[in-house]
């Protein structure tokens, strides 16, 4: 058969062998047929034009070599793999920074990692419902703390009232990761999230405190890593708040490098034989070690005598120490931005411990950074998107009621276009962290550790609270910058730089931490392309370097030909955000393209690219969002009102892609910035939202008061009669049920009906009098009119009260 379609094609035309050449090339790239039949298609192709012989040999011994492995491995990709090594072409990976890469688990980066996204998988994640007995946690002590809480009032005593504390030991608050055989709530990371949520939308102050012992610290570690007798003798007192738990990481040579840390324990032998551990450090901005009683400390571990066996450096390990341990000091405080909750330094003095402190005893030996990073690899997608979420619905709840109950010019602000802006950006954002919460909590209680994706949803959602909260501000105006009981943005407008800074800061989670482990994690080929040189394996060097250059072809022509369709010709997605759907597909092909163009141009320089890396850790985690709010909108698709706010979400998205794309091109070559960028801005991959869905997305929410509800459910808003969200809430309900009276108002004194008044009350009396509006309406308006009143009213203080002077 083969003979017989060689000489079939030998008895063609030229031009009919050109085609089916160029056809053969196209297939083999598209669709992934294995290089051997490319070869074999050149070698035809040679043949068919009468080449001779001896020049067609020597090609067949050329392509034998570089598409058979068994000849190509210890040649082609040995001599490739040792020439990149020599130049450093490949990163060097530090043994922190492999540790961070082999901690938690690749997933849904991967496949937007890879160019090619499976939409039907990206779409697959499901959110698991909260169980009856969450439910009931949030119903009943959930809400009765966010009840008893009075964020003034811990402002202004800059301490949290001991019953607050006592409520929250006594209903396990601080152990709600730790399972329930050791007293504790074992909730699900949804669950988690959204108590950590609902608390964030009262108090940032309180929702940091009961977030700490839930996040990254000894109850996490001791349930990974610890001895049974340690889970025995800590985990049921963490439960219940009789110890009060801290973890001592950061210190002044050590924030985001842990490379540069100081604090040490050195091994010794005491009078009575037992092996001790001497510890010396110095940590700062320690959440509650000033009234912790025991401290989960990092340390780097030194065995000088090598009375453990091994090497004397051990590296940082991670062990528990009362705080009560002479030479441990936790006497002084940070202020952090005003806001009072508990964070301190810390240090100790020739701390002594036995050896059996270390976590996980002689298993933790030097493996306290991997333990970190696993953890975090978790911990860091739940704690800080929950505080963003729930402070993101109170700024929605707020301004949303403001603009209605705010009225100058005779008209609520809300109908004035500068107030549509700001008010569609805060809504739309908000329902871009919700999905990615969601989301992504789904992913961690199916077992999941997406270390990139946690990431990525803690830098998005502490920066994309930072702007909502910026946004209400501006809104609130006076309201937002007059601190006391009735303020509901100034908490949250001083809280939202802490989330920036913690937890890996973000300017570094997006230059470095992103696009530096997803390169690795994340790229079908790369990291198997570094592990395989600095082993020195050359066969497996050999299948991920030349499967690399496959990926790149095939890459390119898909960008290709999205890029000048527009993303038309990726498949077919059906729905009411289908063309979402292909650009995504779109912006994935860009990007793993952009990727390996970065790797493939800078080598083992990309790291110090930090303007390249921003731009593609942005490209990736707008990706994301835009993924995890597609998965939203077909989780609630029969909510038709939520479109325009998804539709407004997702062109915020693919708008930032684009310009992260364009920003990319800019610190690249003359060619780049000539010749490919301005094809991206002729054909871009996103625009921002018009001004016409801002609006729309602005007015609904006002108006539409079941959009509200839904954009909203999850934070507190009390029913009781206090003074902030819920004076706005009830306020924005009674004059939303006026509405339709009101109207009947304004139509009559438009046609002359009743007289021309500069407010509404001063016609109501004429009004009920011309069967325009009824009795009962006539009171609801008087009624809603004296809330409007009270509720733009702002604090003020008696001089001699408030502190300050004459």
């Amino acid at each position: 058969m083969l003979i017989h379609n060689l000489l079939l094609i030998l008895s063609l035309s030229t031009g009919a062998k050109v085609a089916i050449g160029i056809g053969l090339v196209l297939g083999v790239i598209a669709f992934r047929v294995p290089s051997v039949a490319l070869a074999l298609a050149i070698i035809g192709a040679l043949v068919a034009y009468q080449v001779p012989v001896s020049i067609v040999g020597v090609v067949a011994a050329v392509l034998a070599f570089i598409t058979l492995p068994i000849l190509r491995a210890p040649t082609v990709s040995r001599m490739i793999m040792t020439v990149a090594n020599r130049l450093r072409l490949f990163p060097k990976v530090s043994a922190t920074e492999k540790a961070a890469l082999d901690a938690g688990t690749v997933w849904m980066d991967k496949e937007l990692f890879s160019g090619d996204p499976s939409m039907k998988t990206l779409m697959s994640q499901h959110l698991r419902p909260l169980s009856p007995d969450e439910q009931a946690f949030l119903d009943g002590p959930v809400a009765q703390l966010c009840e008893l809480i009075n964020d003034w009032e811990i402002q202004e005593q800059k301490a949290i009232p001991d019953h607050i504390w006592a409520f929250i030991k006594e209903h396990r608050f601080l152990g709600m990761i730790i399972p329930r055989a050791y007293g504790g709530l074992e909730l699900s990371a949804l669950g988690h999230s959204r108590v950590i949520e609902a608390i964030a939308s009262v108090s940032p102050t309180v929702a940091i405190t009961v977030m700490v012992p839930n996040s990254l610290g000894p109850a996490e570690l001791l349930l990974h890593y610890g001895t049974q007798a340690q889970k025995d003798r800590y985990l049921r007192r963490l439960a219940t708040g009789d110890e009060i738990p801290c973890f001592g990481l950061t210190e002044p040579t050590a924030g985001s490098d842990a490379g540069g840390l100081q604090s040490n324990g050195v091994v010794f032998k005491g009078n009575d034989g037992e092996l001790y551990i001497r510890f010396n450090w110095n940590k700062r901005w320690i959440t509650l070690s000033g009234i912790s009683t025991i401290i989960g400390l990092a340390f780097l571990l030194r065995d000088p005598d090598k009375l453990l066996g091994g090497a004397v450096e051990r590296g940082i390990t991670c062990a528990l120490i009362p705080t009560n341990t002479p030479g441990v000091d936790v006497s002084r405080r940070h202020d952090p931005l005003g806001v009072p909750f508990v964070n301190c330094p810390t240090t100790g003095t020739d701390v002594v411990m036995p050896i059996s402190c270390i976590i996980g005893e002689a298993a933790g030996v030097g493996n306290g950074w991997s333990m970190l990073m696993d953890c975090l690899s978790a911990g860091r997608g739940i704690s800080l998107p929950s505080l963003s979420v729930g402070g993101a619905k109170t700024m929605t709840a707020a301004t949303s009621a403001f603009a209605v109950i705010r009225e100058q010019f005779g008209m609520a602000i809300g109908q004035f276009e500068g107030i549509h802006e700001p008010l569609a950006r805060i809504v739309g954002k908000t329902v871009l962290l919700q999905a990615a919460r969601d989301y992504t909590c789904g992913a961690i209680d199916q077992g999941e550790k997406p270390s990139v994706v946690s990431a990525i949803i803690k830098w998005q959602s502490t920066e994309l609270f930072r702007t909502i909260v910026n946004d209400s501000m501006d809104i609130l105006g006076g309201a937002g910058i007059t601190q006391g009981p009735r303020n509901v943005v100034a908490s949250a407008y001083k809280a939202a730089p802490i989330g920036i800074t913690v937890e890996g800061a973000n300017i570094l989670t997006r230059t470095l931490i992103i696009f530096g482990q997803g390169a690795l994690r994340c790229h079908p080929y790369a990291y198997d392309e570094v592990s395989a040189a600095e082993s020195g394996d050359y066969r497996k060097f050999d299948r991920a370097f030349f499967g690399h250059i496959r990926h790149v072809i095939r890459t390119k022509m898909r960008v290709t030909f999205l890029t000048l369709s527009g993303g038309l010709l990726s498949c077919h997605y059906g729905g009411t955000f289908s063309a979402y759907k292909r650009r995504l597909v779109w912006s994935s092909a860009v990007f793993a393209l952009l990727a390996d163009i970065a790797m493939l141009y800078f080598g083992g320089a990309l790291k110090a690219k930090q303007m390249i890396t921003g731009r593609l850790a942005d490209m990736l985690s707008w990706m994301y969002l835009a993924t995890s709010t597609l998965a939203y909108a077909e989780k609630n698709a029969d909510n038709k009102a939520l479109r325009p706010v998804i539709r407004w979400a997702l062109a915020h998205c693919f708008y930032n892609v684009h310009v992260a794309v364009i920003g990319y091109f800019e610190n690249m070559g003359l060619v780049t910035r000539w010749f490919v960028a301005p094809l991206y801005r002729l054909i871009p991959l996103g625009k921002q939202p018009s001004d016409a869905l801002g609006r729309d997305v602005a007015l609904a929410i006002q108006n539409n008061v079941a959009l509200r509800d839904s954009m909203i459910q999850g934070s507190h808003v009390s029913t009781a009669d206090k003074p902030g969200i819920s004076q706005l809430d009830d306020t924005y309900r009674q004059l939303i049920a006026i509405k339709e009276p009101l109207a009947r108002i304004r139509k009559a004194v438009k046609a002359k009906v009743l007289p021309k008044k500069k407010h509404t009350l001063q016609v109501l009396d004429a009004a009920v009098a011309a069967k325009i509006v009824s009795h009962g309406e006539a009171l609801a308006i008087r009624k809603a009119e004296e809330r409007r009143g009270e509720a733009i009213q702002v604090d003020s203080f008696e001089v001699a009260a408030s502190g300050f002077p004459d």
